[in-house]
């Protein structure tokens, strides 16, 4: 039996030459976000289990098969690790009043559970960032999320994302196409698969989101959701086409799409590639105006999306993007027990002036850390011996271009650095 303690499966190491590009794009998407006024909420990677059976749908694979739930020693509550964000970033709201005086604009990014089989694109652990307008009614919010995905994509240099929406209606929409659904699928029953057969009478929606090859025929000839809309939900629907439309965003209309959580309503999207195999879904969404009351707060409209990072960045990867590099300004090179001293307040001093600076550790001769300091890639070595401490001085090399040596005074030094910044 191996004593070796790893990582467990599905839940993978961030490794310093693929942080820089989870980096990259942590910034560009936080400035994307605020870039339309979005603002920044944490909320706690543990939650209690009914929020999330209440808000997704005790009948869904995620609460049925896919969370990580235990119950707490000290008191005995059933807690869960977040399988999503959405839950979490409402029962926040409603537990802080955020909704008191005016809408919000949201945005949330950490990791998710959900236990299932690991493979490329789904892991065990994973990251979002997840985008929640609470308050807004209209049209135009559904649409605005729709158009400012699109944005990322090109600021990102991502092409091929296809986006796909449909609309869930009204509740009382969705209870009238039940109902034919339902009749439709008994008829066939015979044919259902297993899963299809345990959500005929408790998810019938579900059923048409099943990958079953047998089921696809079955599927296409099912009733559409979208003959069973009263006039208020076309409206609703017509009108976000029309913003996409004015704003050149191609779309497919994609009658089978329902999405895997139960708070949906009206509109639903998915932006998909078909770059990452059968883990295509790079970003969905959609509204979920009754969630805030169905979590226990007044009733609210609402709607959000949520992006998958390990896909993104998969994709980023596929078309060979990387993260601008990472260079340090200057290194610096010490030997001598008085150049130790001073180099640790040099050090600061250049830093003080907003440079990146590596201080060398560990020892060595000038000719080891010079060595050091090329493969660094920093552009500049400042050398410190004793007799500059003593001095007060430091010399200054180029370590990119062909220039003199010069000794100067720190000062100086981080002026002429920072003149080569601009």
């Amino acid at each position: 039996m191996s004593t070796d303690i790893q990582a467990i499966r599905g839940m993978n190491d961030i490794l310093p030459e693929h942080a820089d590009l989870w980096a990259f794009f942590e910034e560009t998407v936080q400035d994307w976000l605020r870039s339309y006024g979005y603002r920044s909420i944490r909320m706690p990677i543990v939650e209690q289990t009914a929020l999330f059976k209440r808000a997704i749908g005790e009948v869904t694979d995620i609460v049925e098969k896919e969370m990580y739930t235990f119950t707490d020693a000290l008191n005995g509550d059933s807690l869960t690790l977040r399988p999503e964000g959405t839950a979490s970033c409402v029962r926040a709201a409603i537990q802080h009043n955020l909704l008191y005086n005016a809408p919000q604009r949201l945005y949330y990014t950490g990791p998710m559970f959900r236990h299932e089989r690991p493979q490329k694109g789904r892991y065990r652990q994973f990251h979002q960032v997840g985008v929640e307008a609470l308050g807004y009614a209209g049209p135009d919010m559904d649409a605005e999320h729709i158009i400012m995905t699109a944005r990322l994509w090109r600021r990102l240099g991502l092409p091929d994302i296809e986006l796909q929406i449909n609309t869930l209606g009204s509740s009382a929409d969705r209870a009238r196409h039940r109902a034919r659904l339902v009749h439709y699928l008994e008829q066939h029953a015979d044919v259902l698969d297993e899963d299809a057969r345990r959500r005929l009478h408790t998810n019938p929606l579900r059923v048409l989101d099943s990958k079953n090859p047998a089921l696809q025929q079955l599927i296409e000839a099912a009733p559409k959701l979208l003959d069973d809309l009263d006039e208020d939900s076309l409206k609703h629907f017509e009108a976000v086409q029309v913003m996409l439309r004015d704003a050149g965003v191609e779309y497919q209309i994609n009658p089978r799409l329902v999405r895997g959580l139960d708070y949906y309503n009206f509109t639903v999207f998915e932006w998909v590639t078909n770059k990452l195999g059968a883990q295509g879904t790079v970003c969905a969404g959609g509204r979920y105006d009754g969630l805030v009351e169905q979590i226990g707060g007044k009733p609210a409209p609402a709607c959000g999306f949520a992006m998958g990072v390990e896909r993104l960045l998969a994709l980023l990867e596929e078309y060979a993007t990387q993260a601008p590099p990472i260079v340090a300004d200057v290194y610096v090179v010490h030997q001598g027990e008085a150049a130790d001293k001073f180099a640790m307040s040099a050090a600061e001093r250049l830093r003080d002036q907003g440079l990146h600076v590596i201080l060398h550790c560990g020892g060595g001769s000038f000719k080891s850390q010079m060595k050091k300091a090329d493969a660094s890639g920093a552009r500049y070595a400042m050398i410190i011996g004793d007799d500059e401490a003593a001095a007060g001085e430091v010399s200054l090399k180029s370590l990119r271009e062909l220039e003199e040596q010069m000794r100067m005074a720190v000062d100086a030094a981080a002026g002429l650095i920072g003149a080569g910044q601009r």
